[in-house]
């Protein structure tokens, strides 16, 4: 623990399908950082295999476990952990993703300098899983004004590189079960709530990718997580009737109508 900085507990959800090699260079990331988290908890999200017990077995010394029973998905999984989360401060980490040595320090910076600050995140940095090329950084606004606007559109934060408050995020509901959307879903709720959220410039985490990732931003079922988005932002006034026609018809035409190669283009052009 560094006594200049709040205590801080990492919060991480694993289930059947994650890879055990990424997830144990996930919690390397997290262990060999320049200020190391004072909690690390690791919510199993069902069963998960006999490689994957391997990789938490060898970290055991170092984890929090809480086991559910069957997969209940990444929302409810997240909550779950929250409740065994000791600090402040908690950080969110992917069981795929790297974060970079000095993420941590980064942020806590961050939080240190702005009393107010409920969420910050970063840019996060995007590389293909077979070749390691990066391919691209995945920015997003940074002050709170800015953020705000952003909102309307798109999500304004990078989840994998997300800092909070947990009695913030608490006081907001919490993660709660929307398709691929849980944390889009909580920073409107933040936001509409009056906590703050900024954002960094820079890159605090490389990800995963490869074209399965456009694919599962398509479909109907996904499209229909995206109204529901929109439909409570339009229910808060957050956004105009005309704004939410807009989200709606490029929402509709990228995810529904669009074959998938097409798809991976217009997300890295238009939706960023």
């Amino acid at each position: 623990m560094n006594n200049s900085f709040l205590p801080f507990s990492v919060l991480m959800s694993v289930y059947k399908k994650d890879n055990p090699l990424w997830l144990r260079e996930a919690l390397e990331s997290i262990i060999n950082q320049t200020i190391k988290p004072d909690q690390i908890v690791l919510v199993v999200d069902g069963y998960i295999g006999e490689e994957l017990e391997k990789v938490l077995s060898s970290y055991s010394d170092k984890l929090d476990i809480m086991r559910l029973e069957k997969n209940a998905g990444l929302g409810t999984a997240l909550n779950k952990g929250l409740e065994i989360c000791k600090h402040p401060l908690v950080a969110r980490m992917d069981s795929d993703d790297i974060s970079l040595s000095s993420r941590f320090e980064q942020q806590l910076s961050a939080f240190a300098s702005d009393n107010q600050l409920s969420v910050s995140g970063g840019y996060i940095q995007e590389f293909d899983h077979k070749t390691k090329k990066i391919i691209s950084v995945k920015k997003v606004p940074l002050s709170e004004k800015e953020v705000r606007k952003f909102i309307k559109f798109r999500s304004p934060v990078n989840h994998p590189s997300v800092m909070f408050k947990k009695t913030d995020v608490l006081a907001a509901g919490g993660y709660q079960p929307l398709h691929f959307m849980e944390d889009y879903f909580l920073w409107i709720r933040m936001i509409n709530k009056g906590f703050k959220i900024c954002n960094i410039p820079f890159i605090l985490v490389n990800m995963r990718t490869s074209d399965s990732l456009y694919s599962r931003r398509g479909g109907y079922k996904y499209f229909l997580s995206n109204k529901a988005i929109y439909d409570k932002m339009l229910q808060l006034k957050m956004i105009s009737r005309l704004v939410y026609l807009y989200n709606i018809s490029v929402r509709f035409t990228a995810q529904v109508l669009m074959p998938n190669k097409l798809r991976k283009f217009f997300y890295k052009f238009f939706l960023r």
